[in-house]
């Protein structure tokens, strides 16, 4: 076992901290049992140190048994691996305590050598051991390839990441033969909110794709037709690349078609490309190949809608030289968010034609080609990753990212920008891109990202899409300026930085529950009226929502206890299939698909929801909204919205995130006489 990776200076880290975690193991094993919870606090710690980095796991691995005969698990349940339970590694390994997360890692890793066959343990089989850590898998799908949730980076901080290089070391260890099924269910679920980076899920389906392939496993009759579309999607969409050829013979092929072939292998590149929203490598040099060829054939091969193919004809010229500098293999993902930029039609408003002409010739300054090729390489240039990410948020507004960064409201701009205001988008990217600054006003004095302070995110972040990668430091920093000029300022201070900071069609009317000072609810009948006469076609003349609008929302985990303040943006408020009034809403943080306890549980697919889009039933969502925008000037029927519906709501944050915030006791709704 080489618990190492190949870069020499996270060999040389490793490895030093390995050799402290071995001293601190010795010192614990020659310790009476009296006495060694004194050593304790010095094994955890480099414990932690070693399970940071990477080919950690595999070094604690390595070393389980004499982890547990020097005493780490002495006194504790773990010291019982017959008696463990699945269910609670999931609850442990999220727990707040640090100490708790390493304790619940060695245990996993200790019973990972008994699986293999390292280490006969005394009380569990190495068949026990498999199925054990099979369920432990099986219930914490998420752990797998999803980012840290805001929940997380607020409570555990890097160790959330931990946390997860520990289950892919697990899940590498194992397979993903049992739990195939379940980890496909996943993937489509993350795949149905079109997210914009892919790269990780692309990762996990490259990984089973090679472990099917393993003649020595097998996989059951389960082993799921719905992995075989996306292993397809990537490597084997049609026929003329079924047996992932590589890139070349797949060109060679391309050149001996007809026009027929041609059709028959763009109509499949386009309809794996809409069903999955994964891109394959091989459509990458297909549409490369068309461009040359016939404009029908690349409206084939972009699936294209009617206003698509109008958008592809008008503008052809444009269009060809998108694929010709931004479509190469490496960057084929942002062919969906072409095909997607052209069926919007946002190649009809004025400015984003000559806007898109202008990114073409950009040329960037020395920092940003650095930032671009030390995370994306330098092949292609950097130039084309940025112009590639540039097509994907234009075409997949909602499908932005934080990342692992607390920067909600910058990615939340960036998102509102290409959907609404995709011509302003650009301008940033440019002002970003080319100048290393950006400079924005705020009440009529400019602000400039390069004399601003630190922002909210204490360091660059790297986890990010092309476009955010350049520009979300900028807005960061310039949105905590905002909010630094506020100060002193009675009330919240998103009142005044939202619609400054997102554009003039954030409301300017403004409602907040929550005193500022004391942090205690305050006017939740007023409050919750008013957002339902804002909001809830029943009580606002029936209007929709014309622009998206700023919100925040209190975050909490699955036992609905509070995390933490968070920025979404309101999008639309309609009847879902089974006719309960719903907000549709787009959240930043990588997945919506969160368990806020109590019942909330947000939904991204199955309730009406556009690709993209969270939503939770009216009731619900009021539950958790802290601050909401809306025109001062519509005014609604809030005296119409019945008592009991807002007595609901206010049970709702009773239970959750508003049970320490009730000042004098109970809040009670005042009652509709006419309810």
């Amino acid at each position: 076992m080489k618990p190492t990776a190949d870069r020499p200076r996270a060999v040389s880290t490793l490895d030093k901290r390995v050799a402290s975690l071995d001293d601190a193991v010795l010192a614990m094993a020659q310790t009476r049992d009296f006495g060694k919870h004194t050593k304790l606090r010095r094994l955890l710690e480099a414990l932690r140190r070693v399970l940071v980095q990477p080919g950690g796991a595999a070094a604690v691995q390595a070393r389980a048994r004499a982890l547990e005969e020097a005493g780490l698990f002495l006194g504790t349940d773990w010291a019982s691996p017959e008696i463990l339970i699945p269910a609670l590694v999931g609850p442990g390994l999220h727990a707040g305590d640090a100490d708790t997360v390493v304790m619940e890692a060695c245990s996993e890793l200790r019973t990972l050598a008994v699986a293999r066959g390292e280490y006969a343990h005394p009380s569990i089989s190495a068949e026990d051991a498999r199925e054990f850590l099979t369920q432990v898998l099986a219930m914490n799908l998420e752990l797998l390839f999803t980012p840290p949730t805001e929940a997380e980076r607020a409570q555990q901080g890097r160790t959330a990441q931990l946390i997860r290089d520990l289950f892919r070391h697990l899940a590498d260890e194992i397979g993903y033969d049992s739990v195939l099924d379940k980890l496909v269910e996943e993937i489509w679920r993350i795949l149905r909110q079109r997210p914009i980076q892919v790269d990780q899920v692309q990762s996990l389906i490259t990984r089973i794709a090679v472990y099917r392939g393993d003649p020595d496993v097998d996989l059951g009759n389960s082993a799921g037709q719905g992995i075989d579309r996306l292993i397809t999607a990537l490597f084997g969409t049609t026929e003329a690349c079924r047996e992932d050829p590589g890139v070349e013979v797949f060109r060679s092929r391309l050149q001996a078609m007809d026009n027929g072939d041609l059709q028959y292998e763009a109509a499949g590149f386009a309809r794996a490309m809409h069903d999955t929203g994964l891109v394959s490598p091989y459509h990458a040099e297909l549409l490369r190949f068309l461009r040359h060829k016939s404009d029908y054939l690349l409206g084939e091969a972009l699936g294209l809608s009617d206003t698509g193919r109008n958008c592809l004809l008008r503008y052809s010229e444009l269009v060809h030289r998108l694929i010709e500098d931004a479509v190469h293999p490496q960057t084929a993902q942002c062919i969906y968010g072409l095909a997607l930029l052209l069926d919007r039609g946002i190649l009809y408003e004025a400015p984003v034609v000559p806007a898109l002409w202008r990114q073409l010739a950009l040329e960037l300054s020395e920092h940003a080609r650095e930032r671009l090729t030390t995370v994306f390489g330098d092949e292609p240039g950097p130039e084309a990753r940025l112009t590639a990410g540039v097509l994907s948020m234009l075409g997949l507004p909602l499908g932005v990212g934080q990342g692992d960064n607390p920067t909600c409201q910058s990615a939340r701009a960036l998102s509102m920008w290409a959907y609404n205001d995709p011509d302003y988008l650009l301008q940033m990217v440019v002002w970003a891109a080319r100048d290393d600054e950006i400079i924005m006003h705020f009440e009529g004095q400019p602000i400039s990202s390069k004399d601003s302070e630190s922002g909210v995110a204490s360091t660059l972040p790297m986890d990010l899409d092309p476009v955010s990668l350049l520009v979300v430091p900028h807005l960061d920093r310039i949105y905590a300026e905002m909010g630094r000029r506020c100060a002193g300022r009675p009330g919240d201070p998103h009142r005044w930085v939202n619609p400054e900071f997102h554009g003039w069609w954030a409301a300017r009317g403004f409602r907040i529950n929550v005193d500022v000072e004391t942090g205690n609810l305050i006017e939740l009948d007023t409050f919750l009226r008013q957002f339902h006469a804002s909001y809830h076609p029943a009580y606002n003349g029936g209007q929709p929502l014309i622009h998206p609008q700023p919100a925040g929302v209190a975050v909490t985990d699955s036992a609905a206890r509070y995390v933490g303040w968070h920025a979404i943006t309101i999008l639309r408020v309609a009847a879902d299939p089974q006719e309960v009034m719903r907000v549709y809403f787009y959240n930043p943080n990588n997945d919506s698909g969160q368990d806020w306890g109590d019942g909330v549980v947000v939904s991204t697919a199955g309730n009406g929801e556009r690709f993209g889009e969270a939503s939770l039933p009216f009731d619900q969502f009021a539950s958790r909204l802290y601050i909401f925008h809306a025109d001062p000037l519509e005014h609604g029927e809030p005296e119409k919205v019945p008592g009991a519906d807002v007595e609901r709501i206010i049970d709702f944050i009773e239970r959750s995130w508003g049970a320490d915030r009730l000042p004098g006791g109970r809040l009670q709704a005042a009652k509709d006489p006419h309810a």
